[in-house]
């Protein structure tokens, strides 16, 4: 699965991406601190809108909030409030052009976390679909 999901980002992008770490399993269990900080990542990104904005700034690149805005169905001003969310974790920047704020992804590990996860939710579905039957005896 990481090897489809790790073909595609990268057929799909060309910037910066997340900086080589140890294998997962090679590393020492997770301390409370560090499970604490991933949940608290986690916590941030399980906002339907925030999973929408990074993915719209994955495939642009970078979009001033209007834009945002209107790719996702939103007011400017519920966009900047999400958007604001995500710059103070340091996962996106911001970027000023005369009047428009434009914003882009700051940390080059989103699109593969992105990308694995949606990876994960589409075998997910695809595994549900194919194990699913019906209970009890049709009548």
């Amino acid at each position: 699965m990481l090897d489809r999901s790790a073909g595609r980002l990268a057929s799909r992008q060309s910037a910066v991406v997340c900086p080589p770490k140890p294998p997962l399993q090679g590393r020492p269990l997770l301390s409370g601190a560090q499970a604490e900080h991933l949940q608290a990542v986690f916590k941030m990104l399980a906002n339907t809108t925030r999973l929408r904005l990074l993915h719209a700034l994955v495939r642009a690149g970078e979009l001033c909030v209007t834009d945002l805005a209107q790719a996702i169905g939103m007011t400017p001003q519920a966009v900047s409030n999400q958007l604001q969310r995500l710059v103070d974790r340091g996962i996106l920047i911001a970027r000023r052009n005369g009047s428009n704020v434009h914003y882009r992804i700051l940390d080059p590990c989103v699109p593969s976390l992105l990308d694995t996860a949606l990876c994960l939710s589409e075998d997910a579905e695809t595994a549900g679909a194919e194990t699913t039957r019906p209970r009890g005896r049709a009548r």
